[in-house]
């Protein structure tokens, strides 16, 4: 038997915390609900659900609208007044400065407003998604239920974009960690041999000449090259900051091989979980295009859906314009055809969310498993040259010196 922490919210909407030992975690939650309780988190240590809740990566104000959006969810399932259940969730914000926020939410609660409209006081935290979400959870009265969704649609983007970045972590450190030992060895190590080299008067092979060539070009232009490169990268990163200069950056982007196709289908996923979350809780189909395609990432594929909403429009639904867009994968559009066939649409933007995800972490490993080995070749034939070109050179004196 061990000894649980909890935390949980009574009918009152008062916050209930203590301990019960049971033979499991699930035995414990299952013992609140008979009381009566909802519980917001159970463990072997009195941590925050905040803590519990989050995931590994990521920004903090992604995070605070992910805890926010599970608390509503559990509060307003729970059937705790919305003021009541904004001011726990305050309550339960450990950070400060997402604290003031939800409080001041409150505040344009109580003074008349709708939920959604004091969210929208809020933009940088909440995205056109979220508050037109909001806004059809209210007017149909389903605003636990839309909750719940948005808490599942924040978090599995979390979850794709967490994966993404961690399954790149381990081959970007080892392209680093090569490239800054070639310097080393450039700048540091072969200029030692040199001074041997040199003072031998010999006619050294020509693998050595070239290496002791480019060690003396490293060290002498070597700040050189880091302030063009940095130059460059500042006028990269304001032309990208451009409208043109963005559109091109996405496309470049997408037309590179395995990683292109990682990113389309990352941007498929994206596009498929708003639009299926969207859809679901009643938001017009042309309302929806236009808030997911502000969502996407990609500016290629997102301006590609102005002609889908002008598709939809026209009556033609969304599944012609879609493939005639020509930036989504093929199987895209044949899913969105038979949920207009069956009526199902949302259903079916979530089927072909989930179908894109996988095969997004799909690519990502096949992305992995050729740059890893790549970037290990590369770097091992370049490290090799180099002890190759001065070991000839130590053995050509070796020679001189017999």
């Amino acid at each position: 038997m061990t000894s649980f922490y909890f935390k949980a919210v009574a009918s009152d909407g008062k916050v209930r915390t203590g301990t019960l030992t049971a033979e499991s975690d699930r035995i414990v939650a299952q013992e609140l609900r008979k009381q009566g309780l909802t519980p917001i988190y159970v463990g072997l240590e009195k941590k925050s659900s905040f803590e519990f809740r989050l995931p590994s990566f990521g920004g903090g104000r992604r995070r605070d609208v992910l805890f926010f959006t599970q608390e509503l969810s559990t509060l307003l399932n729970a059937g705790v007044p919305l003021d009541r259940a904004l001011t726990i969730t305050s309550e339960l914000t450990e950070r400060s400065q997402f604290r003031t926020v939800v409080l001041d939410i409150l505040r344009i609660l109580k003074g008349g407003k709708s939920l959604a409209d004091s969210l929208a006081a809020y933009p940088s935290y909440f995205s056109d998604l979220y508050i037109n979400m909001v806004r059809a959870g209210e007017a149909s009265g389903s605003l636990a239920i839309v909750f719940e969704r948005l808490a599942e649609f924040e978090r599995t983007r979390d979850d794709l974009k967490n994966y993404i970045i961690s399954s790149m972590v381990y081959p970007t450190l080892l392209a680093l960690v090569g490239m800054g030992s070639i310097f080393v060895l450039l700048n540091f190590v072969v200029p030692r041999f040199a001074a041997v080299f040199e003072e031998s008067r010999m006619a050294m092979p020509l693998p050595t000449r070239i290496l002791l060539e480019a060690s003396r070009i490293v060290r002498t232009y070597a700040w050189m090259a880091f302030a063009a490169a940095a130059a460059l990268a500042a006028l990269l990163k304001a032309y990208v900051g451009t409208a043109s200069g963005r559109l091109w950056w996405d496309s470049f982007r997408l037309a590179i091989p395995v990683l292109g196709d990682a990113l389309r289908k990352a941007e498929t996923a994206r596009f498929a979980r708003a639009m299926g979350t969207l859809v679901a809780n009643g938001v017009p189909l042309v309302q929806s295009l236009n808030i997911a395609r502000a969502i996407l990432n990609n500016r290629k594929i997102a301006g590609s859906l102005e002609s889908v909403a002008q598709g939809v429009k026209r009556g033609e639904g969304i599944s012609g314009p879609l493939r005639r867009a020509g930036q989504f994968p093929p199987l895209a559009a044949h899913l969105l055809s038979v949920g207009e066939e069956t009526g199902r649409l949302d259903q079916m933007f979530h089927r072909m969310a989930d179908i894109y995800e996988t095969e997004t972490k799909d690519a990502i490993k096949r992305f992995t498993s050729l740059f890893e080995p790549v970037v290990i070749l590369v770097m091992g034939v370049l490290v090799g040259a180099l002890i190759l070109s001065m070991l000839l050179a130590i053995t050509s004196i070796n020679d001189v010196a017999v």
